[in-house]
């Protein structure tokens, strides 16, 4: 990756997911979906237009959320280079 402030196309929270990166998520990744700032995002794909979120409080027979998947515009940025940003520079 050439830009250390530029989040990856897709990343995950599940461990279990190749997409999955606990440096990067350690950061604090901000996304903006169509518009609005989302916190509940488990997953997203900025190329392909998609975020997963949690369905309610449903499990799947592994225990794990059952997700819904929402197409839509997909911003993302990391929140620790939010807040270098807005340190002033004296």
């Amino acid at each position: 990756m050439s830009n250390t402030n530029t989040p990856p196309d897709r990343l995950s929270n599940d461990a279990r997911s190749k997409f999955h990166d606990a440096a990067l998520l350690e950061r604090g990744v901000g996304i903006r979906f169509n518009g609005s700032e989302r916190t509940n995002v488990e997953e997203y794909c900025i190329s392909e237009g998609w975020i997963r979120v949690q369905a309610g409080r449903s499990l799947d027979r592994r225990g794990m959320p059952m997700t819904l998947k929402l197409r839509g515009t997909v911003e993302a940025w990391f929140q620790d280079s939010e807040t270098q940003d807005a340190t002033p520079a004296d």
